[in-house]
């Protein structure tokens, strides 16, 4: 396992290199991940407890089946490997995406697409990564996290929030509130040079009158 290779990816996700796995976790670089969430027909989530042998969270709960990228690969093979490899589905194509989260710390810096899958089973568990598995109602997991939500390995935790309630909106209209600033001073200034020339002419003009009204007397 710690000889896999990654591929490092920046903050856009595009690959800038190659590391072993144990050296991206050790040094938090940027990386790629997949989560799938197998339902069945019920609507009951199936997960996964994770192998004691894994090097993080080891034996929490996590998505249905989830893991890193090769490096060189794609997220919708890796969805359909891991699926394969960790609970024994066979997809004869990838699952449905549903949503992609950016590396943070939650997810360990990985970018990570989530994926969603109908199946009722039966399951092959490799015990070299799955200690054990289950299906659970949806408002079992929402009641078992919020009172043992170090149960769950982080970023399931975060996978789920969003599940159920939603990604954040990204905020609109930034690049145009960054650019306002700029054209308010050339406006201010039109306006205030205006008053300044008929000043300049109101002070001449009397100068002149006042001047010929001396040469008469």
């Amino acid at each position: 396992m710690s000889n896999e290779v990654f591929d490092i990816v920046n903050d856009r996700d595009q690959v800038v290199d190659q590391r072993f796995r144990v050296e991206v976790h050790r040094l938090g670089l940027k990386h790629r991940a997949v989560h799938v969430l197998v339902f069945n027909a019920k609507g009951h989530l199936y997960l996964q407890k994770r192998s004691h042998q894994k090097d993080t969270f080891p034996g929490a709960w996590d998505s249905s089946a989830s893991g890193h990228l090769a490096a060189g690969e794609e997220y919708d093979a890796c969805a359909v490997r891991e699926l394969h490899e960790e609970i024994g589905i066979t997809a004869r194509q990838p699952p449905e995406r549903l949503f992609k989260v950016q590396a943070r710390p939650e997810t360990g810096q990985e970018f990570v697409w989530v994926y969603r899958l109908q199946h009722e089973g039966p399951f092959q568990l490799n015990p070299a990564e799955v200690e054990f598995a289950a299906f659970f109602r949806s408002e079992d997991v929402d009641r078992w996290m919020a009172e043992r939500p170090r149960d769950f390995a982080d970023s399931f935790r975060l996978i789920w929030k969003w599940i159920r309630h939603g990604p954040p909106k990204k905020t609109a209209a930034q690049p145009a509130s960054k650019s306002a600033p700029r054209h308010a001073p050339r406006k201010a200034r039109r306006v205030r040079s205006k008053p300044v020339k008929s000043a300049a002419r109101a002070r001449r003009k009397p100068a002149a009158r006042n001047a010929s009204t001396r040469k008469r007397r």
